[in-house]
């Protein structure tokens, strides 16, 4: 037919990568995005300074103050859109619009501040959506067991938790895979149950 495509219209979903100051969000997406990724990054100046912590993180000097965004397809039919949150928790009040309508989360994860992930687990298990944490290895950081991680963290055990590198394409793309096959499941999971809640 005159004008027909045969161009596959990908499927969009949205995915939110979230974690605490200078986890390596901006750095992980911009790793994988197939465009030209947007961020909001900002210098660190002498305001934040008290309110901000930088501890383990002296050298960083810009941050994202809204959000950070890329999209990456990861096979022809479906494209994932990434929406990174800021990290500090002055500006967790844009986390519930950054959130809204995602299918699922990475929780990133840098274990010489593990407690700075804290916030974003708490935020994403009390809404009940979907996540995998993956433990960013910075160089020179020591190494940690992963179910020392998942301990550390109190996560369950459907949880996944894995290494990356938010700097290799590659690692990057094992992080979404894993997340992708953690909706499925919990989307499954929730069919089921309510099913199960119908029958009776």
């Amino acid at each position: 037919m005159p004008g027909r495509s045969d161009k596959t219209v990908p499927l969009a979903v949205k995915i939110v990568v979230s974690g605490g100051l200078g986890v390596g969000k901006t750095t992980f997406i911009g790793a994988v995005s197939e465009i030209e990724p947007l961020d909001t990054e900002a210098a660190i100046t002498q305001v934040s300074v008290g309110v901000d912590s930088l501890e383990g993180v002296e050298s960083k000097t810009t941050t994202t103050v809204a959000l950070d965004f890329g999209r990456i397809r990861i096979d022809p039919t479906i494209a994932l859109y990434l929406f990174g949150t800021p990290g500090q928790g002055r500006f967790s009040f844009l986390w519930d619009d950054l959130v809204e309508g995602a299918l699922g989360t990475v929780v990133l994860v840098d274990t010489r501040r593990i407690e700075e992930c804290f916030p974003a687990v708490d935020y994403f298990e009390t809404r009940g959506q979907p996540f995998v944490l993956a433990v960013n290895r910075f160089d020179g950081a020591e190494r940690f067991e992963l179910a020392d991680v998942r301990e550390a963290l109190g996560l369950s055990v459907d949880v996944p938790v894995l290494e990356c590198d938010a700097r290799e394409r590659d690692s990057v793309r094992d992080v979404l895979g894993a997340l992708m096959d953690r909706v499925i499941g919990f989307r499954a999971a929730a069919r089921r149950k309510a099913k199960a809640v119908g029958v009776r």
